[in-house]
């Protein structure tokens, strides 16, 4: 089991009453130690001790509640010996200029830690604060340590495989060598919805800016989705045009595997801008679609994007706007991006995320390094309906 250190004002029964409530449960749900100093110190000198334990915690909770010096003292050196990121601040919401309750005399949060991120809590409001908590420490655990202290599933591969299966044959006989695939499944699999609720999320996941979206829904009786034992899935194949098959499962997993527009204006190329344009459509879908399903934003979704049949393009541009001297050829087929994030993160930094799996594809084109001005404003004109 992991260990977690709490920094706190020790003493206080109000504060000894939350830890006992929020801290403690908190961390136990999300299989982890509590230890604070007052309880497990083992009769040494305790700055040495305070030292050792933070030094050794697997996580780190401070609450500054009180402002007390000696906790900012705790979190200062927490910070300098670079466990920021297995950190959560926490503080009473009457410390904050914006609470009802603030008192201008009072206890505050001081500036040099007010600008982080701070998990506020009520008094009247425990079990609140336990539920943010432990969302908080399961996400950021997510992200630092896959499967400590928090059970990050992996790919269910015999899902994704079948359904890879059925898509390659559908494409079999078409004229496209250049593959686009999605995958998405939300880390806690906490969700189990209906077919009926599937579908509805998956219509209005749907973005049209492109012309053809990403795991485009149709109700054409040949292109329609179909309930299955599982979920549901959609094949759609149009003459001299697009395939498209994808299937979302009642736990949220998400598959789906198309061609690439590329194939059907020049084969010989990857647009490096189309390409910048759909990675952006496919993350907002994904927000998009598990939004629709009532999943939290603060939810963390494993997601995989690949690539394939890059090998012997060149990297150009659709848009005769944009110069770019066709780069490559590529001599690897493939390029796949894996990651894990919060949805809300994806959507307030979507530039990023883009950038992170486009660098993955044009690398392989002699080294291509897209301006990451040109991206931006590829990505911020596509949310804004412009292509």
């Amino acid at each position: 089991m992991s260990e977690a250190f709490i920094i706190m004002h020790i003493g206080d029964p109000g504060l000894d009453r939350m830890c006992e409530e929020v801290l403690v449960p908190a961390l136990q749900e999300c299989d982890m130690e509590a230890r604070r100093v007052d309880k497990h110190n083992q009769g040494g000198l305790l700055k040495s001790e305070i030292v050792q334990l933070i030094e050794d915690s697997d996580f780190i909770i401070a609450d500054l509640t009180n402002e007390r010096p000696n906790c900012y003292l705790e979190v200062g050196y927490a910070m300098g010996i670079d466990k920021f990121q297995r950190l959560i601040l926490t503080v009473r919401e009457d410390h904050l200029p914006d609470s009802p309750n603030f008192d201008p005399n009072g206890p505050k949060v001081h500036f040099d830690l007010a600008g982080y991120d701070l998990l506020i809590w009520s008094p009247e409001d425990l079990a609140g604060f336990r539920e943010e908590l432990v969302k908080r420490i399961k996400r950021r655990s997510a992200v630092l340590r896959p499967g400590a202290g928090v059970n990050l599933a992996s790919w269910d591969e015999e899902w994704i495989s079948g359904h890879k299966e059925t898509a390659t044959l559908g494409m079999e006989g078409l004229e496209y060598n250049g593959v686009f695939e999605l995958q998405l499944s939300l880390v806690d699999r906490g969700g189990h919805w209906s077919q009926n609720e599937l579908k509805s999320a998956a219509r209005n996941a749907c973005i049209e800016t492109f012309g053809w979206p990403i795991a485009v829904y149709l109700d054409l009786p040949e292109c329609k989705p179909r309930p299955r034992a599982d979920g549901i899935s959609a094949e759609v194949a149009i003459r001299d045009g697009d395939y498209d098959y994808w299937a979302l499962r009642k736990n949220g997993d998400f598959y789906l595997r198309k061609n690439i527009f590329e194939d059907q204006r020049n084969p010989e190329m990857v647009f490096f801008d189309t390409r910048i344009i759909r990675v952006a459509e496919s993350l907002l879908y994904a927000v998009r679609l598990y939004s629709g399903l009532g999943v939290d934003l603060g939810e963390q979704v494993r997601i995989r994007v690949l690539h394939s049949g890059l090998k012997g393009r060149h990297l150009g541009a659709a848009s005769q706007r944009r110069c770019l001297r066709p780069q490559g050829p590529a001599e690897e087929n493939e390029a796949s991006t894996e990651f894990v994030a919060a949805l809300d993160k994806i959507g307030n930094n979507l530039s990023d995320f883009v950038n992170q799996i486009c660098q993955d594809v044009f690398v392989l084109f002699d080294f291509a390094d897209i301006d990451r001005t040109v991206l931006n404003q590829l990505v911020d004109n596509f949310v804004n309906g412009v292509i």
